[in-house]
């Protein structure tokens, strides 16, 4: 996933920077609130090894990269934090040739709580379904600081990567939407252990239009 997230994203970075003589693009359009809430264990899909639950919300700056008659594309800048509780359910995914072992198994089968703070960029189509209704897609991709280590990831630097479908609905200046959202985290093994966090869930956020 993370070359796929890095192509898609070098492509958009590359179609934005063609936009600049569009006086209407690369202006400052929507401002937002996002609050999003998924987990490890879905109907998507499961691993029994570990429990991750987390929340999110985010700051969303809507900026204009290119309009057609009915759909949109736009860069949205996304600071955000993340809150979540992590618990390693198989001690054996710990296994004996590692040092400290039982140690390891110990500490890292206890639940914690554990902050992550990251500055995403989103890179997102809209297409009008009707005059009130939007369907969107968005990818994002980041980078961030996680404050606690476990037996799935080191403790620091690391990336954040977004899939996300949903409907707005729009009323006059503003925007209400509804979403569903895959996420995953891991750091590139910039670090050991690198095994990551996977996560399905759903998010619902506001928008105020500028201009």
């Amino acid at each position: 996933m993370h070359k796929l997230a890095f192509y898609i994203t070098l492509f958009f970075v590359s179609f934005a920077n063609g936009q600049t003589k569009n006086n209407d693009a690369q202006k400052l359009k929507k401002l937002g609130i996002l609050y999003s809430n998924a987990k490890q264990n879905n109907i998507l899909f499961s691993d029994k090894d570990y429990d991750y639950k987390t929340s999110a919300l985010k700051i969303q700056l809507f900026y204009l990269l290119k309009k057609k008659e009915n759909w949109n594309m736009n860069l949205i800048l996304q600071p955000q934090i993340q809150i979540a509780e992590h618990q390693l359910l198989n001690e054996q995914f710990i296994t004996p040739d590692e040092e400290n072992y039982t140690f390891l198994r110990e500490k890292f089968t206890r639940r914690k709580n554990i902050s992550l703070y990251a500055f995403e960029l989103g890179f997102q189509f809209q297409k009008e379904l009707s005059k009130s209704l939007l369907f969107e897609v968005l990818l994002g991709l980041g980078v961030a600081y996680i404050d606690v280590e476990t037996e799935r990831l080191a403790q620091g630097f690391t990336f954040i990567e977004n899939i996300s479908l949903g409907i707005a609905y729009c009323h006059e200046n503003s925007e209400i939407y509804l979403g569903s959202n895959f996420g995953h985290v891991s750091n590139f093994n910039i670090k050991i252990p690198n095994s990551g966090y996977n996560i399905f869930g759903f998010e619902i956020g506001y928008r105020i239009k500028l201009n």
